[in-house]
């Protein structure tokens, strides 16, 4: 198998693995009847173990834990603000608020640490925020407002983890210590305000979601990212979250409602123009 062949395979299989996330949530809380709480706790043991796992198994000596307890803690707000917000509302709407959250997020802090975004930049910004609000705004078939605003906040976790994770030497390791220092951290909330009942369906999907799709999910993206300019991963992650769109409306009888179709557009409309602008400007000098 060529290499360009085996990047592109590794790609797919990873961009899949970022949409059965949220597919998988969605039908462990929805159909499974599975508590939030204890869904991102079980994923965050499965990751933690599959991660372990492949941690140990490397080639290298290099098997040793990484990571720090603020990132854990940003991954515990992600995986649990996640995971509850799935329980009433649509998996491409939460996809969407997720990944739109995650994006403004990381520009807005590139702002206030002293970058100066170009125009094209800030218009993608100001497009996707408007594509957020509608999502927000009252109206017929908007989203439950408290779902949403866990996503968003699920978003802000997501995007704080991805900043203090910029220039890992060994995002690996460092993903893998995460992960293990946050189960502890996610037991709490568990205890103190989860359904102590778990369902076999629910069961099966977050250790499908905690192990193949986050654990075995990040350690495909981080093989084949080298292998990416920063265009083309850039366009990988502005599509997981069609593709998350396109599943839960064939496989889980999501309405395709105006308002999803006009929120999208602007979300993924505005972080194109944002992010893919940016990523050419990075891959400009290595194409000259």
């Amino acid at each position: 198998m060529s290499a360009a062949l085996r990047t592109v395979l590794l790609t797919v299989l990873t961009l899949c693995c970022f949409a059965a996330n949220s597919i998988l949530t969605r039908i462990g809380l929805r159909d499974g009847g599975m508590d939030g709480l204890a869904f991102a706790l079980i994923r965050i043991a499965a990751g933690s173990a599959m991660l372990v796992l492949l941690l140990s198994r490397r080639a290298s000596g290099l098997r040793r834990l990484a990571g720090d307890w603020p990132s854990a803690l940003a991954l515990l707000i992600y995986a649990t603000a996640f995971s509850v917000a799935y329980r009433s509302i649509p998996s491409g709407t939460g996809a969407l608020i997720l990944f739109g959250a995650v994006q403004v997020t990381m520009i807005g802090s590139g702002v206030a640490n002293g970058e100066r975004p170009p125009w094209p930049e800030w218009c993608g910004v100001l497009v996707s925020i408007s594509g957020l609000l509608v999502f927000l705004l009252p109206g017929l078939q908007r989203p439950p407002l408290a779902g949403s605003l866990l996503m968003l906040a699920a978003g802000i976790g997501w995007a704080a983890y991805s900043l203090r994770g910029r220039g890992n030497g060994d995002p690996l390791a460092a993903t893998a210590g995460n992960f293990v220092r946050a189960l502890p951290l996610t037991v709490l909330p568990w205890l103190v305000f989860g359904d102590f009942e778990i369902n076999t369906r629910g069961l099966l999907c977050a250790l499908a979601s905690g192990a193949l799709a986050s654990g075995l999910g990040y350690a495909l993206w981080y093989t084949v990212l080298p292998a990416l300019s920063a265009l083309r991963a850039s366009v990988v992650q502005l599509a997981a979250p069609m593709l998350v769109t396109v599943f839960g409306v064939l496989f889980l009888g999501e309405p395709l409602s105006l308002r999803l179709v006009a929120g999208s557009a602007l979300i993924l409309g505005g972080l194109a123009l944002a992010t893919l602008y940016r990523a050419g400007r990075v891959a400009a000098p290595s194409n000259a």
